[in-house]
């Protein structure tokens, strides 16, 4: 499903990724953890393109691009490989003047050309599925930040990509409301949804990740499962990073 291949990032002199290999199947949850700034938030928008890599190749079933440093990555490559994602991001970004159900709406008219009734009727089985349909008719600043998040993370869905991304979608939540995101994204994990997942959450790692990818300066360190990485690494490093990390 997703292929990365010797992924490079650098921003001036500083280089950020440092030839990532990483291989995520359909129908995973990779979950990738470490420290601050070891470049996972950089990975995470490298692969649907937020950011341009400087080398390397990165492929989402059957579209691949490749990148070098004078290669300008074309208009068309960028839409093919973007098109497979969704991304969720520590923000909400929903639009303020739209009720939740016309943020879910609007990408789907739009960008997928779908009529309002169809748009509509997509949205409301999403928001259904994250347990927010009563508030469909509301607007964005009438709902706590869980209840936003869990309208973007529905958004995201109403495009139907591959892949679903999520940057620290809890961080900015108190832990109840973060619990109400988690258990959404819980629920995709186990009906088959292909995610990336950055979180400092350990506990969603251990219950609903296949794959746990550990970063630090730009490399990965360590990939296993979460039994592997948490019960059975001799990484020393990674050993220290889960002793002190607030779950």
């Amino acid at each position: 499903m997703i292929n990365i291949k010797n992924l490079h990032k650098s921003f001036g002199k500083n280089e950020i990724l440092k030839g990532i290999d990483l291989q995520i199947n359909k129908g995973e949850t990779a979950v990738i953890i470490g420290p601050s700034g070891s470049g996972k938030t950089t990975l995470l928008r490298c692969i649907n393109l937020l950011e341009t890599p400087n080398g390397g190749a990165i492929a989402i079933g059957k579209n691949e691009v490749m990148f070098s440093g004078n290669k300008k990555i074309s208009t068309s490559e960028v839409q093919a490989l973007r098109k497979q994602t969704g991304m969720v991001f520590q923000g909400f970004y929903l639009f303020p003047h739209m009720t939740v159900i016309e943020n879910i709406m609007e990408g789907q008219v739009t960008v997928l050309k779908r009529s309002k009734e169809e748009a509509r009727e997509k949205g409301l089985k999403l928001l259904q599925k994250v347990g927010l349909l009563e508030k469909k008719d509301q607007y964005p600043c009438e709902l706590s930040g869980g209840q936003q998040q869990r309208v973007a993370i529905a958004r995201a869905m109403a495009m139907e990509p591959e892949v679903l991304l999520f940057d620290e979608p809890t961080s900015a939540l108190d832990p109840e409301l973060a619990a109400e995101v988690l258990k959404v994204m819980k629920d995709l994990s186990k009906e088959g949804m292909t995610m990336v997942v950055v979180t400092h959450k350990m506990s969603f790692a251990r219950d609903a990740a296949h794959k746990v990818v550990f970063m630090e300066n730009g490399s990965i360190v360590e990939v296993g499962t979460p039994e592997q990485v948490f019960e059975n690494t001799g990484n020393e490093r990674l050993k220290k990073f889960l002793s002190i990390i607030d779950d």
